[in-house]
């Protein structure tokens, strides 16, 4: 009595199963692996845009002795009021009282200002959100520090900043951007 049997055990059949289910699932984490990475890159790309939009703002301001609204601004030879000076302000790390970034009447308008800057989600200089629900998970924040130079010495004899080092960064969506830039201050002062 011979016959011929074709098909699969029980056993063989189960076996199959496991290994097939076992692959499928490889194959599932590396298409997961893969779209979250992706997703990734495109929040590091948005960090990466605010952060060069927010440097690209702040080195775009004056650096000068004196607050700019100051009489003595374009003359001043230091950062001291009297003879030679300021005739009443002298710029510091950080805003001068009143000052915000999102003033029309009182705005941001010296490279130091920004120091210690923080903005939650992304805000044009009015105060308007900027980029929608897309870009509210982000934290962006501002330092300028006194910073030694190509020979130029970080702070001149009153201790005012002659370079600032300004670091910029953005986090938030699983993602952190960093970016610096430096400024130097040249002739008496830098309108």
């Amino acid at each position: 009595m011979c016959t011929n049997h074709r098909g699969f055990t029980l056993i063989e059949a189960t076996l199959s199963i496991v290994i097939v289910s076992i692959a499928a699932a490889g194959v599932m984490l590396l298409f997961q692996k893969t779209a979250s990475s992706s997703a990734d890159a495109l929040a590091l790309k948005q960090a990466y845009a605010v952060a060069q939009a927010m440097l690209e703002e702040v080195e775009g301001e004056p650096f000068t002795y004196c607050d700019p609204r100051d009489a003595n601004v374009k003359t001043a030879t230091g950062a001291f009021v009297g003879a030679g000076g300021c005739a009443a302000t002298v710029e510091g790390l950080g805003p001068e009282l009143g000052e915000t970034r999102y003033s029309a009447a009182n705005p941001f308008n010296n490279v130091n200002d920004y120091n210690g800057f923080a903005m939650v989600g992304v805000r044009d200089i009015t105060g308007a959100v900027v980029g929608g629900a897309a870009l509210t998970g982000y934290t962006t924040t501002v330092t300028t520090q006194p910073f030694a130079f190509g020979g130029i010495a970080a702070q001149d004899a009153h201790f005012a900043p002659q370079v600032l080092l300004v670091t910029v960064t953005v986090t938030g969506n699983n993602v952190a951007a960093t970016l610096q830039g430096i400024r130097t201050r040249y002739a008496p002062t830098s309108p």
